[in-house]
């Protein structure tokens, strides 16, 4: 006769799940409490988004900070979805200093990924996970107004700088706030694809 005691595996399942959360609450507790209430800008990039179990999990973790007192406003990339569609378009496109340069045609594109599939999924998304998102380009209402981004280089022949042109590339200028704070003060989670309105309405 086995007096040997087997050993058992035990499945941890949800139990363990739940533990794991709260260890994690309470660690996060002191910091809840400091920041409760203030505005966290997030960035999402576009390559985070190539994965769908992390983008499920970065959804949640949006939904809990509003859940805690903290007002997040998402702002995402896309430069990966971008390339792909400027590809599929066979539209060419280089980069200058890690910057795509963006002209007429391309910009189209920009916009057509950044406003539409991207900001209409991660809006999905947190909206899923018990939020509640709303998609916004920064060309609605002027939420972000953009002054051309411009680079140097100097010329190793010459030692001459010159500026090179990047198209439709711009960094933002202004933001309206204002917008920004009412909506992150109520229930909603803005979401933000990254275009802006230039000086001359571009």
């Amino acid at each position: 006769m086995n007096l040997t005691k087997s050993k058992k595996k035990v499945a941890l399942g949800p139990l363990h799940n739940q533990l794991e959360k709260a260890e994690t609450l309470s660690e996060a507790l002191p910091y809840m409490r400091a920041y409760s209430g203030k505005t966290f800008v997030v960035k999402y990039g576009g390559h985070a988004m190539g994965d769908p179990e992390l983008s499920v999990k970065f959804a949640r973790d949006i939904v809990l900070l509003k859940q805690v007192g903290i007002n997040p406003i998402v702002v995402h990339g896309g430069g990966p979805q971008i390339g792909a569609m400027l590809k599929k378009l066979k539209i060419k496109s280089s980069f200058v200093d890690g910057l795509r340069v963006t002209d007429a045609a391309a910009v189209e594109v920009v916009e057509m990924v950044l406003s539409g599939s991207i900001n209409k999924q991660v809006v999905r998304l947190v909206n899923q996970a018990g939020g509640t998102a709303i998609g916004l380009s920064g060309t609605d209402g002027s939420l972000i107004k953009a002054k051309k981004l411009q680079r140097r280089k100097r010329d190793p022949d010459s030692n001459l700088e010159k500026v090179l042109d990047l198209g439709f590339v711009g960094e933002p200028s202004i933001i309206n706030a204002k917008v920004l704070e009412e909506l992150a003060s109520s229930d909603i989670i803005p979401v933000i694809a990254p275009l802006g309105i230039g000086s001359k309405g571009e």
